[in-house]
């Protein structure tokens, strides 16, 4: 007996080592925080909104594309839009003791007890596109939505010649994005005597939510010259609702410029789109949040640049 049991004994031991050795020292799972910590890489977590809108897909593939240029370990969770997914989310985040955290909030105001419990904890935390509302963070990144919001009511009017019957898709209430490019649309358009703003509804960001919220208001209004969509995917909805009510001559502005709106230009179904460079917000998430997690210090607000798309 002691002959076979020991063979077998030492067999298992050395496959157990084997298989030991096979992961290596300090590895673990992709995205793994305990990785991180044996391997010496500064591990951030990006906490975004959606990845079911290609806006932040490109966001998260630009923070990716740099997380790898600086080694950083990049830990990514989808909120799909619900605020309470997102706050379990970036709950397990300050769980793996991430050094950063780099939050797309779905709700601006509804991530602020999570932020704080972050901060409380020695987590450094940078908003992306949307701020913070109700607790500080490290630093903003983004495209002033405001100066977007003007941008695209200024080219609307000057489309349709200063005047004309116009309709407003909203992204989620709550969110910064929101507020604040619907803010810089009505500086322009609300001083105009000529504008009549016939409808002004939420869509959330969502394509499939701007054809069926567009289909409704063009039951009660078919006299529509011009729209703006607090996005890109909500002015395609629009667009697809548009074209197939038979409406012509309809000046659609979305914000953006993901890769369907700018094909959507070429193509001359959508009249302008304002870009915001989403991969340049993440790029500059991750080297952000690399310099604060090396102790050095990062501006509050950090701009990028706008452009407007157009026909």
């Amino acid at each position: 007996m002691k002959r076979i049991l020991t063979p077998l004994v030492a067999g298992i031991l050395a496959f157990g080592i084997a298989a030991c050795s096979k992961q290596g020292p300090g590895s673990a799972p992709a995205g793994d925080a305990s990785a991180a910590a044996a391997d010496g890489k500064v591990t951030v977590g990006l906490a975004v909104s959606t990845l079911n809108n290609p806006f932040f897909v490109e966001l998260r593939d630009g923070a990716a594309a740099e997380a790898k240029k600086q080694g950083v370990n990049l830990i990514t969770v989808d909120a799909q839009d619900d605020p309470a997914k997102q706050q379990a989310s970036v709950e397990d985040l300050i769980q793996k003791k991430v050094s950063v955290i780099l939050i797309n909030p779905t709700d601006s105001s509804a991530v602020a007890n999570v932020v704080k419990e972050a901060t409380s904890k020695g987590i450094k935390v940078v908003s992306l596109d949307r701020s913070v509302n109700g607790a500080e963070v490290s630093a903003h990144i983004a495209s002033d939505n405001i100066a977007g919001g003007v941008m695209a009511g200024q080219y609307l009017l000057d489309k349709l010649g200063g005047k004309g019957r116009i309709v407003e898709l909203e992204g989620i209430a709550g969110s910064s994005a929101a507020r604040e490019r619907g803010e810089g649309f009505h500086q322009v358009v609300d001083k105009k005597e000529g504008v009549k703003l016939l409808a002004k509804q939420p869509a959330d960001f969502d394509r499939a939510k701007g054809l069926s919220v567009m289909e409704n208001i063009i039951q009660g209004n078919k006299d529509i010259q011009g729209v703006f969509a607090h996005n890109d995917e909500m002015a395609l909805g629009a667009v697809k609702a548009i074209q197939a009510a038979g409406l012509k001559n309809v000046a659609v502005v979305g914000f953006d410029a993901t890769p369907d709106a700018v094909a959507a230009v070429k193509a001359g179904t959508l009249s302008a789109t304002v870009q915001q460079q989403p991969a340049l917000i993440g790029q500059y998430g991750v080297q952000a949040a690399k310099k604060l997690a090396d102790g050095q210090k990062v501006d509050k607000f950090i701009p990028v640049p706008l452009n407007l798309v157009h026909q």
